[in-house]
């Protein structure tokens, strides 16, 4: 009776956990939908790596905050829609890729995320145009 008690209540609540993926990436995947660069700056590292067109430089997390509040007022986003995420073998760094449909064309977006507590923080996030 105990087994089937435990069965009846941990499966549920196990496969409701595994169903709420990581609320970082969810949280970050919206952000980039909304265009929202403030929403977004909340997961920048101190300094990252922003590289939009090839254009790539190191920015304190202000300054990139500023530089995507800059490619989202020029490129209007539409929607965001992850298309693979994935954990690097050596560490617990995870990467993201998606696609990004602004105003202006579709981009492919590549970001690389590093473990912070019990969250993630951007280290390096690049735009594509398609």
């Amino acid at each position: 009776m105990k087994n089937l008690l435990f069965l009846l209540l941990f499966v549920p609540m196990v496969a409701f956990a595994n169903k709420q993926g990581n609320p970082s990436l969810e949280a970050i995947a919206k952000a980039l939908s909304a265009g929202d660069a403030d929403a977004l700056g909340k997961y920048l590292a101190d300094n990252v790596a922003i590289s939009i067109q090839d254009k790539e430089q190191n920015y304190s997390k202000a300054r990139a905050t500023e530089a995507l509040r800059t490619f989202f007022g020029a490129n209007k986003p539409k929607g965001f829609s992850q298309v693979h995420q994935g954990t690097s073998r050596e560490n617990s760094d995870q990467y993201s890729i998606g696609n990004l449909n602004t105003a202006t064309g579709n981009y492919r977006v590549y970001l690389y995320l590093k473990q912070a507590g019990s969250g993630l923080i951007i280290q390096e996030i690049r735009f594509d145009k398609e």
